[in-house]
């Protein structure tokens, strides 16, 4: 048995509405479902996935931060450009928090409307992976000068 890729990702939200306005507006997920606002599915623009993500109310019970359970998600993006533009995009809606290389990939790291950790990132090419992977400040810029319009897609 191998496991092919992640499907789908559910989380327990206070409120699966505004969850997934956030979704929506800053990261162009699409509305696949909506069970009266107590589960809302979602899918990526270009997934053929049912839904990438699933969103269930919780209301304000909720878990303290840092307990057991999921520290982030990570969704690709194909190029850097798509990075670029996402990260405007968080800046703008104040989720970003955190910018990385790992030198396998380029990450930004931001909080959803409950403070929920998730990663944006672009795969660098295999044949151009370092071989002292570590995590050093992103430099897109240099990055984007590097890889121009490759799409990892095609190239990993």
């Amino acid at each position: 048995m191998s496991i092919k890729r992640l499907n789908h990702a559910v989380l327990y939200v206070r409120d699966a509405k505004a969850s997934a306005a956030f979704y929506t507006d800053v990261l162009d997920f699409a509305v696949a479902a909506d069970m009266g606002g107590k589960a809302i599915f979602l899918r990526a623009d270009g997934s053929d996935n049912d839904h990438d993500l699933g969103l269930f109310s919780v209301g304000e019970r909720g878990v303290p931060a840092h307990s057991v359970g999921l520290y982030h998600l990570a969704w690709q993006v194909h190029t850097l450009e798509e990075l670029v533009a996402l990260r405007a995009r968080l800046v703008e809606a104040g989720a970003l928090v955190g910018e990385s290389d790992h030198g396998v990939s380029k990450s930004l790291y931001a909080h959803d409307v409950d403070g929920i950790e998730f990663e944006i990132m672009w795969a660098v090419p295999r044949a151009d992976w370092p071989a002292d992977i570590g995590t050093k400040h992103l430099d897109l810029q240099a990055a984007l000068t590097r890889w121009p319009q490759m799409d990892t897609a095609t190239h990993n």
